[in-house]
């Protein structure tokens, strides 16, 4: 594959040869191929600033917030679906985002990329393909592998946020009927009912960096059908449709482990990639994951800790802390809570390069990164004139990585609707709206219900908790359906509430045999009246656990 001059990291130095993206086996993956849109990657001709945009016409048909994973996908589908409309994307910063989440696709999102044309968004990045999860417990290990379609197994890809999000621009800005503008929408305009909108009918933009005291100059920018808010988890419109508080779970801090590549056929049995129930970490001394293309997660920390690479010479470390305080860093409190759950999480015994890279990579960091992990279900809106979409409307716990999976669906399924609907007509896009909240919902509820419930299990904070965090590896543990549809759920592939339901609960009746029979681990001991007691009060807490959740995403 020829790298384009136009795609080179900090130091020049073509991304390719620098992240030995040619090592795995298989070329019909995603991640492999030329992107069509490469040359618009650091491309700065095609966006205006805000002096630049004082002096254009303001009228527009869609208007989008926001030009991150979400904002730039739904602006590249509304430009080809409407070549004859105006999109404006206002964005205040259009270089490499920088973060540490969101940057695992699992292959529920890889086909909704498909779905809307850009396929081949992974290639040039470095991205790498996912083959599913590796989980250890308590010095055992299982491989979770993604599902299988007529064509084979089914794959996620992991890379780096900034870069995908950078080759999403790069196909938005791509667009004749695009433009790009880099400043700061300061408000919505509309018409507003007791301090509440009642219809958008634009917005008001201003530079790209706004002055305490207002003294900015603004211009205001008409919408001639659809404003679309996509500002991300820290939306200052989010409040204008959902009032209700903002639940912050845990807190997920990141470092960044570097080694050498390794090719995936020699973690895989079989040709074509299929994994074995278990996986085979023996060499450490290149790569320490225990599973390379696999999410790895580890559940004897604090919190889970999860690795997944960004590259083929650079891993993702994200440990969690649960609650909603985190240590402070400035005593060293931090430093020390993650050098414990680390070390509990891979321990040198058992994953001794593993273990060696993590101390070294904590030790090294100057500061930990963290960043806060927020449950924010779905409110339906009936604001004429604006959509929220992305984390901008809803929010999950990022453990099971698929936050892109539910908005880039959110996508597709909107520009279907739309492209059937006159989006001018304030009738016609009440009705899109409710069909889209009617037909997103299966598919965003089992991912967001799975996220919170699975964390809540993993980070086991009561010996319940425990005992069905150890049912749930079991569960897995057995293979077949007990494996795969799970996996589905995991991977975005399988929107079935009512089977989510079936598995959890599933899950909890076997916590309860383990407790009676007193064959578990995490929670042994007692007489038998005793067993039987806290087994079945384990299976009201796991109903405490998922019901909630489930009845909030349920909520209009």
């Amino acid at each position: 594959m020829t790298v384009p001059e136009t795609l080179v990291d900090e130091r020049h130095e073509p991304l390719l040869d620098k992240c030995g993206s040619h090592l795995d086996e298989n070329r019909n993956w995603p991640t492999h191929g030329t992107y069509e849109y490469t040359s618009y990657y650091h491309s700065r001709r095609e966006i205006v600033s805000f002096t630049e945009f004082i002096a254009m016409d303001k009228e527009f048909d869609f208007v989008v917030i926001g030009a991150g994973p979400i904002g730039a996908a739904l602006a590249f589908k509304l430009a080809r679906d409407n070549p004859n409309s105006r999109v404006l994307v206002v964005e205040k910063n259009w270089a490499e985002p920088d973060r540490i989440v969101g940057e695992l696709m699992q292959p529920g999102g890889c086909q909704a990329i498909e779905q809307l044309g850009l396929r081949n968004v992974f290639s040039d990045i470095c991205a790498v393909p996912v083959h599913g999860y590796y989980i250890s417990y308590r010095g055992r290990q299982l491989h979770v592998p993604y599902m299988h379609d007529t064509n084979g197994q089914l794959r996620g890809v992991s890379f780096h946020h900034g870069r995908l999000v950078m080759n999403l621009r790069a196909a938005c800005k791509a667009q004749s009927n695009v433009v790009c503008v880099e400043g700061s929408v300061t408000e919505l305009l509309g018409q507003m009912d007791n301090s509440r909108f009642t219809a958008v009918r634009g917005v008001r933009v201003g530079p790209q960096r706004i002055r305490a005291d207002g003294s900015d100059e603004c211009v205001d920018v008409c919408s001639r059908k659809l404003t679309f808010v996509c500002d991300g988890i820290t939306s200052q419109f989010r409040k204008q449709l959902n009032e209700r508080p903002v639940e912050l779970i845990s807190h997920f801090c990141g470092l960044v482990l570097e080694h050498e590549p390794v090719s995936s056929d020699a973690y895989f049995d079989g040709p074509t990639g299929a994994t074995s129930h278990v996986s085979r970490p023996t060499d450490t001394a290149g790569n320490p994951l225990p599973m390379p293309h696999n999410g790895n997660v580890m559940l004897d920390g604090v919190g889970p800790v999860l690795l997944y690479q960004m590259s083929e010479r650079e891993t993702r470390v994200l440990a969690d802390i649960p609650g909603p305080f985190l240590p402070s860093e400035s005593n060293g409190q931090l430093r020390e809570t993650l050098r414990v759950s680390l070390s509990r999480a891979a321990p040198k015994h058992l994953y001794p390069g593993l273990h060696a890279a993590l101390m070294r990579a904590l030790n090294d960091s100057r500061r930990i990164r963290c960043i806060g992990s927020k449950f924010i279900p779905a409110t339906a809106n009936n604001i004429d004139g604006a959509v929220w979409i992305g984390d901008a409307l809803n929010v999950r716990h990022p453990l099971t990585g698929g936050g892109m999976t539910v908005g880039l669906w959110d996508v597709v399924i909107l520009t279907d609707l739309l492209r059937s609907h006159d989006a001018a007509n304030s009738q016609h896009v009440q009705r899109v709206k409710a069909q889209w909240q009617w037909r997103r919902r299966p598919r965003a509820l089992v991912v967001n219900v799975l996220s919170v419930a699975l964390h809540a299990l993993f980070a086991a904070e009561t010996k319940e908790l425990g005992l069905l965090r150890e049912a749930c590896f079991e569960y897995l543990a057995k293979g077949g359906r007990y494996t795969m549809q799970p996996s589905g759920f995991l991977s975005g592939l399988v929107p079935s509430p009512m089977l989510l339901i079936f598995h959890f609960f599933s899950v909890a009746f076997l916590a309860v045999y383990l407790r009676v029979s007193d064959s578990s681990v995490a929670y042994s001991g007692g007489s038998l009246v005793y067993r039987v007691y806290s087994a079945f009060y384990t299976l009201y807490i796991a109903a405490t656990v998922i019901l909630p959740v489930i009845w909030r995403e349920l909520q209009p």
